[in-house]
């Protein structure tokens, strides 16, 4: 056993050598000294006991010592309100928000006590806007078709559903333990761009296959897209969607290396790469360059696949490129089945300190910035728009679907409900719950019937509240929300709708470029008359 494991189990270590050198102490006449025998046995007892449980992780991986945290999780409203930060202080999920995963997903009651902790006059603060003939609350199995014209197996999505989580950054275990949620829930499960692995076929669950700039699962051995092994992986019945990633909120533009010593023999199974050597992610597609391009690529993928959807995720950037992307579209006549919308507040297991604060634009601008655009091009109602970024709340959801989405992804709500603590050592294989390792005696605290039911359970019971949300409302599905059903504070004594708010653009404004200065946002009169479908830089 390493020295790393004895660490973790060392007061479990310490307690049964006291134990029985107090025995032995009893034993050979020395009372005075061998009274140690007792509460060092006892401290045994509950360090096996720990370690043999299946319900907590940390437990599991830390006997005797883990239970510190749930000491202090009993007296933290006094150790809170008076030493540390506060309940609500998002660093970068708040207690409460993670309070809410936790509860939701183990089934326990989620109602709080005594009002809200939110100052409602800060500015920023917001609200959903109910009505006084509320709607009858809904079955919450919440559903949208994706598919476009040129789909011929369009997939009945859930309107809250995992986002790209891949083998490798999270371990095996976490990844079981998603899919069986996954199944037992009846929504969809992003692979991430690390391939589909063994774990994510064996319980079944449906999937969506995140193709990355590495094509790994789908690669020559010169990391060159192979059309061949793509079509055997995307007809598997399993794979519902197919989803291109251009980026991702926590780096846009950034490409990765997962280091020669982490890439073990399943790893490079699944993503068709050596093991033990440094697995390259670059920054951009090889397979196209060029807004076109992008659109014959899916055009491409599609016709491999069998016509399921197909999709691409980005992280929004130079908007000039996104204009390009749909004036290929109109050029083309090819149209994703849906676009993803990542924000860059997305998280992810390691990136850069300047990426992930002053990289990429946050979701609200982002989704905007794509729902106008294919409103103003009268292709909206063709294309669904799937969003993610700190999405983990039913108002979450709500306000998302609200400005232009059509159904939320999370990946970090779903890790919570795993056991995830926030211990941020994503990146150093060192995770406390088990969630995102691959050290296999870490992993192993991560119990996978019970997370299965936890992640099927948080997924359940937020629907649950959103169905009752939009009930008060007055609304019968999340499908109704609009920018005007919610409100925003601006300042102390001022809200607006945010509809008022935001620039919203009329269906077809787009198509006549000479009407651009009546555009009530300066980036389509600046960037849309340079955008080209044949380049992503502008004229």
């Amino acid at each position: 056993m390493s020295l790393r494991i004895g660490s973790r189990f060392s007061a479990l270590y310490i307690c049964a050598t006291l134990a029985l050198a107090g025995f032995a102490m009893l034993a050979g006449g020395m009372p005075h000294v061998g009274w140690v025998a007792w509460p060092a046995l006892a401290l045994t007892l509950l360090g096996l006991r720990d370690y043999l449980q299946t319900r907590h992780s940390i437990r599991r991986n830390y006997p005797i010592l883990g239970n510190l945290r749930f000491f202090f999780e009993f007296i933290r409203p006094e150790l809170r309100q008076y030493i540390v930060e506060s309940d609500t202080e998002a660093r970068p999920f708040s207690r409460n928000q993670r309070s809410v995963v936790y509860q939701r997903a183990k089934g326990e009651l989620d109602k709080v006590p005594f009002g809200t902790q939110l100052d409602l006059y800060e500015a920023g603060t917001e609200w959903i806007t109910h009505s006084m003939a509320p709607a009858p609350v809904q079955p919450y199995d919440f559903r949208v078709v994706v598919g476009g014209p040129g789909c011929s197996a369009p997939y009945p999505a859930s309107v809250f559903n995992i986002s790209a989580l891949s083998f490798g950054a999270l371990s095996a275990n976490a990844i079981l333990a998603l899919n069986r949620g996954a199944l037992d829930g009846r929504f969809a499960h992003d692979t991430g761009e690390g391939g589909i692995s063994r774990y994510h076929r064996e319980h079944g669950g449906d999937l969506v296959w995140e193709v990355g700039s590495g094509y790994f699962g789908c690669r020559t051995p010169e990391g060159r897209f192979d059309p061949q092994r793509f079509a055997e992986e995307a007809r598997r019945p399993q794979v519902k969607m197919i989803e291109i990633k251009l980026s991702q909120g926590a780096k846009p533009g950034h490409g990765g290396v997962l280091p020669a010593a982490k890439v073990s023999p399943e790893i490079a199974q699944a993503r068709g790469v050596p093991a033990r050597v440094d697995c390259i992610s670059p920054a951009s597609h090889s397979e196209f360059s060029t807004p076109t391009g992008l659109l014959e690529f899916v055009a491409r993928l599609r016709e491999l696949c069998g016509g399921k959807p197909v999709g691409f995720k980005l992280c929004v950037g130079h908007p000039w490129e996104l204009f390009a992307i749909t004036k290929a579209m109109l050029a083309t006549g090819i149209t994703p089945d849906f676009i993803t919308v990542d924000g860059s507040e997305g998280g992810t297991g390691a990136a850069p300190a300047e990426f992930v604060d002053h990289v990429g634009m946050p979701l609200q601008e982002g989704l905007l910035l794509v729902h106008n655009t294919l409103v103003g091009l009268n292709l909206r109602e063709r294309i669904r728009i799937a969003a993610s970024g700190k999405v983990i709340t039913a108002f979450d959801i709500a306000r998302t679907l609200a400005i232009g989405a059509d159904w939320c992804n999370s990946a970090r709500g779903f890790m919570f409900a795993l056991g995830c603590v926030q211990a941020q050592h994503c990146h150093l294989d060192t995770c406390p719950s088990g969630v995102a390792t691959q050290d296999p005696t870490r992993m192993r605290a991560l119990v996978v019937p019970n997370k299965a039911e936890r992640v099927a359970g948080f997924h359940r019971n937020t629907l649950r509240a959103l169905a009752e949300l939009i009930a008060a409302a007055g609304l019968t599905h999340p499908s109704q929300l609009r920018p005007h059903h919610i409100v925003q504070r601006v300042s102390h004594n001022e809200v607006r709708l945010l509809s008022h708010m935001l620039p919203f653009l009329k269906p077809g404004d787009l198509l006549d470029a000479g009407q651009a200065e009546r555009f009530p946002h300066k980036v389509y009169e600046i960037w849309w008359p340079r955008a080209r479908a044949e380049s992503f830089q502008p004229a």
